[in-house]
Formats: structure tokens, sequence, C-alpha cells
């Protein structure tokens, strides 16, 4: 049995390693489900990996969730599929929270969540629920590389129609007495980062959307396909008649 700590550290760096690329978030996958036996301590790494990264690296595990939740249904372990339906409002309040300095991730939080209920890991009414708060928190949200302040979007506290507890955004004084907050500003570097990570995303949905399988392919074929009449028979007839002269004549 595998050390727990050298697990725990080889995921971390799975995890902070992270980027655009579908090999990095599958490796990742990959290495969970080979040590599924302690799921609960790599969820948790997890956890603890959205509140110490940057917001570049929380949007590539965002990403990296859905890849995670991909493998776990296809390995038949829904342990984690379970742990992430039971923290997808403290993974959102992560990656996208409540006071503004999420904001460039609220697209990649929404285009995830979609993408689980798509796949009957999250319910339609929740992913509603989600969407309702991620719009308070978009709303006169600026990008926190480009903004000193950020209004925050209050959020009442309270439980939602599933049983989600909500979590209330945090209101730092100042003193003006106004309550705003301090949007986090990004370097150059990650702001680059960022840009080239979404390019190449942008790219892989593209080619994705204009991939078509054979069975899809087969399908297109056979609905624009005119019914089979006589002048099929007779057209078939021909080949075949001008099949057997070249046998013929080859002999």
């Amino acid at each position: 049995m595998a050390d727990p700590f050298e697990v725990r550290v080889r995921f971390t760096q799975h995890l902070t390693h992270l980027n655009a690329s579908v090999n990095s978030a599958q490796k990742a996958a990959n290495y969970a489900l080979k040590h599924r036996d302690m799921d609960e301590d790599l969820h948790s790494c997890i956890l603890e990996q959205l509140e110490r990264n940057n917001m570049n690296n929380r949007a590539n595990i965002m990403y990296f969730i859905e890849h995670l939740c991909d493998a776990a249904a296809k390995e038949n372990h829904p342990e984690f599929i379970r742990m992430v339906r039971r923290d997808i409002l403290q993974i959102i309040d992560a990656v996208a929270p409540a006071d503004g300095s999420g904001a460039a991730n609220i697209k990649v939080v929404r285009r995830v969540i979609n993408g689980l209920k798509k796949k009957n890991v999250l319910m339609a009414q929740t992913v509603d629920e989600l969407e309702e708060c991620l719009h308070e928190r978009d709303v006169g949200s600026a990008h926190p590389a480009f903004s000193d302040d950020v209004s925050p979007s209050p959020t009442e506290p309270g439980q939602t129609a599933t049983g989600m507890r909500q979590t209330p955004p945090s209101r730092p004084y100042r003193a003006n007495g106004a309550s705003r907050t301090s949007g986090v500003k990004l370097d150059r570097k990650q702001m680059e980062q960022r840009i080239e990570e979404d390019r190449e995303r942008h790219k892989r949905m593209r080619e994705n959307a204009w991939a078509i399988t054979a069975q899809d392919e087969f399908e297109k074929a056979w609905e624009e396909a005119s019914e089979f009449n006589d002048d099929d028979y007779e057209a078939a007839a021909e080949d075949t008649d001008m099949r057997q002269q070249i046998v013929m004549v080859s002999e």
C-alpha cells in the first residue's frame, strides 16, 4: 500500500501543474483513481488547493473536476462524484468568490457546472440555483486584473431548495465606511498565462464542435438519402452487368 503522505504530495503536485491541456487533467484524474482507496483525502487536497492557489490555477482545477467526474463514472467509482455534489458550493466559492476577486472565473464555473448537469452529476435544479448565485456575483463586477475596487453582490444567508447552504459574502471594513472589497490584481505573467490557456481551450472546443464520429456521419447520410425506387434498381442492374463484362474480358 502506498504511503498516504506521499500520495497527497504527488497529487498536490498534479493539481498545481494543471494547465489548459487535456493530458494534464487526465493524468491527475488517473492518479486519483489509482489511489481511490484514499478518495476522501484526495478530495480534501482539491479543496485545499482551491483555497491556496491563484485564480488561474483555481480555474484549471475547476476544469479538472469535470475530468475527474468523467473518469470516476467510467471506472464505476461514484465516491468522487458524490463528494463533488456535496461540496459544489464550497468549490464555487473558492473559484469565483463572492467578493468579486474571481470574476474572471465565473464563465469557467458556468461552463463546468452545465457540463456536469449534462452528465447527470448535478441536478438541473441545483445548477439553476448555482446560476442565480453566479448571476449575483457577476452583475457589476469588473475584471480583477483591471479594477482596484469591486462592489460585492449581497447574498442572503440561508438554504436553497436543494438543501445547500449558501455562504454569505464577506464585507471587509473600510475607514470611510464603504462596504467595498479590493479586487485581487493579477500580475502580468498570470494574465498572459490565462490568455494563452483560454485560447488553447477555445481552440479545442472548436475542434470538438467540428468533430464527427463515424456513427454520426452514417446517420446523417442515412437521413439525407432518398428512398429506394425503380431508377435505383435499374442503376444497380447496369452496374452488375458492367462488372460481369469486365470479369469475362479479364478471363
